[in-house]
């Protein structure tokens, strides 16, 4: 995700029943018109003739899911991570064409691609330095095109403030990676990912199950001294739930990213404090703690329970994303807010 995007990009997310009006429904199954295969995504029915062979990946999210999917022989081209790939999906991600940013609408035609998966919506806006052209333009030249469903907007060529503010479960992510499998010609692949989410899901809610539930502030500060919370709209909440936390700032609804100052966060005082830290393709979660330190030894935060009781952590942006680093993600929340239960 852009660095300039991070206000208004983060997390991810959209509520089954708002995502249905906006978006059309969420992504249906595959299903077989003629020769090719149909899958609906934010509204538009995606048909491929034969399983893609030159598949383009925009952001963290899709660029996880094809390594995931197993077609990384397939992809022409990657852009933009927000931190390091997945160890088991750096190999594949060496071996890729990688920008650090995003390409040119010329670049990206030049690579000829005929799929483009995007973990944001903001690059099939019609508005926006993110901007690759809208989906139809593509389809136009032969190009289809898939959006995560946690961002589906309002229409083709809509920005992210079209997004109705929503919330979205692990469900939609399940959907997607099997939609993709199907359209990619890997359904078989795509269960077994989704098995894998599930099985690690389920060990991660067995481990936390009677463990008294932390409060978490997700926090990003921000360089004139002021701060950003992940609402309860953002799919970290869905994450700290499965880790056997609540978001502390789970009533900010009306967006996913919500401005505070210093004097909110004192008033809540949560338990546990993660930052928020982004967009490096080479970051891992060592990149984080100077965001963490920021907020330690912030002065007006020296009274906090978390700062008291060392527990504010760096943490990555790019683990908040509804992919399929929604494991990995909780595994790790589940360590630092139960350390216990390692």
């Amino acid at each position: 995700m852009p660095r300039s995007a991070l206000p208004r990009i983060v997390s991810t997310l959209a509520a089954a029943a708002l995502l249905f009006a906006a978006c059309g429904g969420p992504p249906s199954p595959g299903a077989q018109v003629g020769s090719g295969t149909t899958a609906r995504n934010c509204g538009i029915d995606v048909t491929v003739p034969g399983p893609p062979q030159r598949i383009y990946a925009a952001y963290q999210p899709a660029i996880e899911v094809v390594h995931a999917l197993g077609v990384s022989d397939r992809v022409v081209g990657t852009a933009f991570l927000d931190a390091q790939v997945l160890p088991e999906y750096v190999d594949a991600q060496a071996a890729t064409d990688h920008l650090p940013e995003l390409p040119s609408r010329e670049a990206l035609l030049a690579a000829n691609p005929d799929f483009v998966v995007s973990g944001y919506n903001g690059l099939f806006a019609t508005t926006g330095s993110e901007s690759l052209g809208t989906r139809a333009s593509l389809r136009e030249l032969g190009v289809q095109s898939w959006i995560f469903s946690p961002l589906c907007p309002s229409a083709d060529g809509r920005s992210d403030e079209a997004i109705d503010p929503a919330s979205v479960t692990i469900e939609n992510v399940y959907a997607d990676v099997r939609d993709l499998g199907r359209l990619f010609g890997v359904a078989d692949r795509a269960e077994q990912v989704v098995a894998g989410i599930q099985a690690r899901i389920a060990a991660v809610q067995r481990r936390v199950a009677d463990a008294p539930r932390a409060r978490v502030a997700v926090v990003s500060p921000e360089d004139d001294g002021t701060f950003r919370v992940a609402g309860g709209l953002d799919f970290v909440t869905r994450i700290l739930d499965i880790a056997g936390a609540e978001n502390a700032f789970d009533d900010l609804r009306g967006r996913r990213n919500v401005p505070v100052g210093a004097e909110e966060i004192i008033a809540r005082d949560p338990d546990v404090i993660l930052t928020s830290t982004c967009c490096d393709g080479a970051y891992t979660p060592a990149d984080a703690e100077p965001d963490a330190e920021r907020i330690r030894t912030n002065p007006a935060f020296a009274g906090l329970r978390a700062v008291r009781e060392g527990r504010v952590h760096g943490f990555l942006f790019a683990d908040r994303a509804a992919g399929v680093r929604v494991p990995h993600a909780a595994e790790l929340v589940a360590s630092l807010v139960h350390p216990d239960r390692r």
